[in-house]
C-alpha cells in the first residue's frame, strides 16, 4: 500500500499520540522514598526498614527496594541528614543506633553503628550534618551528642543527664528530641513518672511535663538555655520546630493538646499566650510542613490527623476547616508517627502501629486540607513505629528562608 505524504504524517502523529497516552497512563514518576521502621512480623522483635516510592502525581505509595534489617531489635525512631544521604535507626530492643547510606534509587546500605548505655528513644541529626543527638533511657533521660563526618557516626562529644531542679531523684521518662533548623539549639521532651504514673503510685508534686532547652556552642558544647526546663503540660510526646527557627510545637499525649512556644534570641522558649491548642485524643507525633504554613498532628487513640494553619506573625495554630472536610482526617488504627515528604511538600504519611500500615494524604498547599491518596492505607511490616521521607535522587526540596 502506498501512502501519500499527508497520510504518512497523520499516521505518525496518531501513533505518537497513542504512545504518549500509553506512557502517561502507565509511567509513574517517583518523587520521594518513604522509609518505615517495623518489627519483622509474627511477634519477632527483629527490626526491619521498609522502603516505598511515592508517586509525584498522586502521592500513592508502591513497594520500593526490598526491606532490610534495621540492624537491631524493636526500632522506634528514624532520622536523616539534611542532604538526605544518611538514615539513622534507633533500635530500642538492642540498645543501638545504626547508620545506613541512602542511594539515589532508595537502596539502604548499613554502614556503622553505636551501642547506647540505655534503650534509645529518639534520634535527630542537625541540619549542618555535624552532630547526631541520641535520647536514651526508660526512667532516666540522657542526651548524647555524637560527631558526624559525611554521615559516619563518630565519637561522643558530650552527654547530658536531664534532671528536674529541686527533684533530683524523680524518675524522668524521655519522649522526643528535635534541633532548630539553624542547628543552634536542641530541645528534649520528658515527663516525670514520679509525678504522673496512671495506675501507679506518685511520689512527687512536681509538674509532670517538661521541655529541656540546650544551646550548642563551640565544638558542640551544650549549655542549658535560660529558664530551662520549661513546663510542657502533663505528658509531652513529640516536638517539632518551624523551618524559620521561630517556633517550637509540642504534643501533650495526656491532655490532648498542642503546646506552642516562641523561640527567643537566646533560644529560650516562651509560651504562646493564647495556647495550648486542642488536638484529638492521645496526640503522638507532630510535623510542620516545609513552607512553615501548616502543622499536622497524629492522634493515636482517635486514629486520625489534626491539621492547623500557622499565623506567620505569632506562630499561633488554628484548626484547618473547609466546606468539604472536617477538622480531622481518618487514618488506619493508631498512628504513632507522621511525616511530610520534602520534595513537593504535598503529601503526608502516618505510620499506624496497630494497623500495620502507612496512611497517605494529599496536602492542599493553599488551604492545608488533606485528602486520602489512592489505595491508602498501604500494608507494611508489623507494628510500624516511625516514618520518614527523602527526595528521589537530586530532586529539589521545599525550603523557607527566615
Amino acid at each position: 500500500m502506498k501512502f501519500s505524504k499527508w497520510s504518512h504524517i497523520v499516521l505518525v502523529s496518531t501513533i505518537g499520540l497513542m504512545l504518549a497516552l500509553y506512557l502517561t497512563g502507565c509511567y509513574i514518576v517517583t518523587i520521594d522514598y518513604v522509609f518505615v521502621a517495623t518489627s519483622s512480623g509474627q511477634g519477632n522483635s527483629a527490626g526491619e526498614i521498609y522502603t516505598y516510592a511515592a508517586d509525584a502525581e498522586s502521592g500513592a505509595l508502591r513497594s520500593g527496594p526490598a526491606a532490610v534489617s534495621s540492624g537491631g531489635n524493636s526500632p522506634v525512631a528514624l532520622a536523616v541528614t539534611a542532604d538526605y544521604y544518611n538514615l539513622y535507626v534507633a533500635n530500642q530492643g538492642s540498645d543501638s543506633v545504626v547508620h545506613f547510606a541512602i542511594a539515589d534509587n532508595g537502596v539502604l546500605t548499613q554502614k556503622d553503628s553505636v551501642t547506647t548505655a540505655a534503650p534509645p528513644v529518639a534520634v535527630y541529626a542537625n541540619s549542618a550534618g555535624t552532630y547526631l543527638y541520641v535520647l536514651t533511657g526508660t526512667t532516666t533521660a540522657t542526651l548524647t551528642e555524637y560527631s558526624l563526618s559525611s554521615g559516619v557516626i563518630g565519637s561522643m562529644v558530650t552527654q547530658q543527664t536531664l534532671t528536674l531542679p529541686g527533684y533530683p531523684n524523680d524518675l524522668i521518662v524521655p519522649t522526643g528530641v528535635t534541633v532548630l533548623p539553624n542547628s543552634n539549639a536542641v530541645y528534649v521532651a520528658v515527663y516525670d513518672q514520679s509525678a504522673y504514673n496512671p495506675g501507679g503510685v506518685t511520689t512527687s508534686n512536681a509538674n509532670p511535663g517538661w521541655v529541656f532547652g540546650l544551646t550548642v556552642g563551640s565544638g558542640g558544647a551544650l549549655a542549658a538555655t535560660s529558664g530551662s526546663p520549661y513546663e510542657a503540660g502533663v505528658k509531652p510526646s513529640a516536638l517539632a520546630p518551624d523551618p524559620t527557627d521561630r517556633f517550637v510545637y509540642v504534643t501533650d499525649y495526656a491532655s490532648n493538646e498542642l503546646i506552642g512556644y516562641t523561640v527567643q534570641e537566646n533560644d529560650q522558649l516562651d509560651f504562646m499566650v493564647n495556647g495550648p491548642f486542642k488536638t484529638g485524643n492521645e496526640p503522638s507525633s507532630v510535623v510542620v510542613d516545609p513552607r512553615g504554613i501548616f502543622i499536622y498532628v497524629s492522634n493515636a487513640l482517635d486514629s486520625d490527623v489534626s491539621a492547623y494553619n500557622i499565623a506567620l506573625a505569632s506562630g499561633t495554630p488554628s484548626a484547618v476547616v473547609s466546606a468539604t472536610s472536617a477538622q480531622a482526617y481518618s487514618t488506619d488504627t493508631q498512628p504513632v508517627s507522621i511525616t511530610i515528604e520534602p520534595s513537593l511538600g504535598r503529601y503526608v504519611y502516618t505510620a499506624n502501629y496497630l494497623g500495620s500500615t502507612v496512611s497517605g494524604f494529599r496536602l492542599n498547599p493553599k488551604t492545608g486540607v488533606l485528602t486520602a491518596t489512592q489505595a491508602t492505607p498501604y500494608p507494611t511490616g508489623d507494628n510500624p513505629t516511625a516514618v520518614i521521607a527523602v527526595p528521589h535522587g537530586n530532586h529539589a526540596v521545599q525550603t523557607v528562608s527566615p
